[in-house]
């Protein structure tokens, strides 16, 4: 299996490509997706290049399937919009590639990574580096990415022994949180 994560951002979009093999991990490629280029206020010229830049990767590395952090709300509702907005464009980007896309909070990826959920992004960096063997750390966004797709190959195995015990997992969709909203 090869794993894809995506870690949106409107300026700057992190992406990482991990081979998965059983338990063993193989870095693949990493960076990020840049979108100053276009103007700042520019908003659809840079929603473009983040889903050609994300179309792109795919074409290269030919992941078989994509891990992406799921946005929370900011103090800033602006900027809380606008990344969402730019994780839509990656979303777009990926399953325009047929790519099976699996979704993770940045609590479920620092866990995953660190065993411990409040993180802060150098340890992420270091992290990411000794899972996979890396001479250097990587940039902070391309470390989250990495980051999404190492969180993904760990619970793909956990899915995948829930499935063989003939398990099944499911998301709960009679359930409501306090909002209203189901999930």
């Amino acid at each position: 299996m090869r794993v894809l994560g995506i870690d949106p951002g409107l300026q700057t979009t992190g992406f990482g490509v991990v081979d998965v093999e059983g338990p063993r991990l193989h870095y693949v490629a990493s960076g990020t997706i840049k979108t100053k280029s276009a103007e700042q206020g520019d908003l659809p010229a840079r929603l473009k290049i983040l889903y050609e830049g994300i179309r792109e990767v795919v074409a290269r590395y030919q992941p078989t399937v994509a891990s992406v952090e799921i946005v929370f709300v900011n103090v800033n509702p602006q900027s809380t919009l606008l990344l969402g907005q730019a994780r839509g464009a990656a979303l777009a980007a990926l399953v325009s590639c047929h790519l099976p896309v699996h979704e993770y909070t940045a609590l479920q990826m620092k866990k995953a990574i660190t065993g411990h959920g409040l993180a802060r992004k150098e340890q992420i960096q270091a992290m990411v580096a000794r899972l996979l063997h890396l001479p250097g750390e990587p940039g902070k966004d391309a470390a989250d990415a990495l980051g999404l797709a190492i969180c993904h190959a760990h619970a793909s195995l956990s899915f995948a022994a829930v499935a063989k015990a003939g398990g099944t997992l499911r998301r709960r969709t009679h359930a409501q949180i306090k909002s209203g909203r189901s999930y």
